[in-house]
């Protein structure tokens, strides 16, 4: 297996790492040095050539080879085994749905949001737990961080250069998790994009942070749904993003299923109560114009479409906290895109 890239000599570990410091190859945080031994581990992990276009970035004129892939896997810390994940995540990212220019280069500082379904996930240790936007899980973190380095070192999105991101968020750094399949009160979330339960996918989705929101007041699935609501209204912007994620975790979770509340229901409920006035949106600044009588009434639901809300059951089992996950771009804004993870 032959690799194209540049070889660099250092004397020892420091020297490789301050090495990728020198030439901005990190992302603040120290990076494994990427060495033909372990690159080669990374791509034999997917059966890959060296030289395997896995993503053309059409606004970019920029094709990802898999070797690029492997290396910035290998910095990242991801074993070889998270190599595939890491693959259709970048061939996700070249979507036209996905539409890489706007979230990547965008002042509004979206991240690159995983979510990993099917028997891969349960194989390699990715958190749908507990902590789960936090740290701890090796999986979670590498595999996240290895995206973002691709991004970085192979697209060039370079915070303020290409990246003109205002604020950013923290899943810049890393934003993957899995769905809890195993207590979730419905189909694993990657079937209702078309595939079978025993395959794996992941599904990349361009996200603002996540919102967390509280309830330990209801039983019943109108009531956790009706804080639910009441905290999106808040977060609709100009009255519609392209998609909004809806995480939802164990107690709320049980709740669904005591109820036999399916996926479909819980969409359609957001999707009719999650509304904003025009006249509340002018009021605040987030629609121009005079405030009309017509538009106390007139109610602008947060996306186009009840399927455009992606509901996923991950989160501790304990506790009565759940959260939702604003999309970026406004009405014709980015979309979520699942890729087969192939191994």
């Amino acid at each position: 297996m032959e690799l194209t890239s540049r070889r660099h000599t250092v004397a020892d570990l420091a020297g490789a790492m301050e090495l990728c410091y020198t030439n901005g190859w990190t992302d603040g945080f120290p990076v494994v040095p990427p060495t033909e031994e372990r690159v080669v581990g990374m791509l034999a992990a997917a059966g890959l050539e060296p030289r395997y276009q896995v993503a053309f970035i059409e606004n970019r004129q920029i094709a990802i080879s898999a070797e690029k892939v492997a290396i910035n896997a290998v910095m990242a810390g991801c074993r070889a085994e998270y190599m595939p994940v890491v693959v259709a995540a970048v061939e996700a990212l070249a979507d036209p749905d996905y539409g890489y220019h706007g979230p990547a280069t965008s002042t509004g500082g979206s991240a690159v949001f995983m979510v990993v379904n099917g028997p891969v996930a349960r194989a390699i240790g990715l958190n749908s737990g507990d902590n789960l936007f936090g740290p701890g899980w090796r999986a979670n973190s590498t595999i996240g961080r290895a995206v973002r380095l691709v991004m970085r070192n192979v697209i060039g999105t370079l915070p303020g250069e290409l990246d003109r991101s205002s604020l950013g968020h923290a899943g810049k750094y890393t934003f993957c998790i899995a769905e809890n399949e195993t207590d979730s009160p419905w189909p694993p979330f990657h079937v209702t994009r078309g595939f079978r339960a025993g395959q794996s996918a992941v599904t990349i989705f361009a996200a603002l942070a996540p919102h967390q929101f509280s309830n330990g007041l209801s039983s019943t699935p109108e009531g956790v749904l009706t804080t639910a609501c009441a905290h999106m209204r808040i977060s609709a912007g100009s009255g519609r993003q392209p998609q909004y994620a809806l995480v939802v975790a164990g107690e709320h979770q049980a709740i669904m299923k005591r109820a036999g509340w399916s996926r479909e229901d819980v969409q359609r409920y957001v999707f009719e109560n999650a509304r904003v006035a025009v006249a509340e949106l002018k009021r605040s600044l987030m629609m121009s114009g005079e405030i009309r009588p017509q538009d106390e009434k007139t109610l602008l639901p947060i996306v186009a479409s009840p399927e455009d809300l992606l509901v996923i059951a991950a989160g501790g089992l304990a506790g009565v906290q759940s959260a939702f996950i604003p999309g970026w771009g406004g009405k014709e804004g980015s979309r979520s895109v699942t890729k087969e993870i192939r191994r």
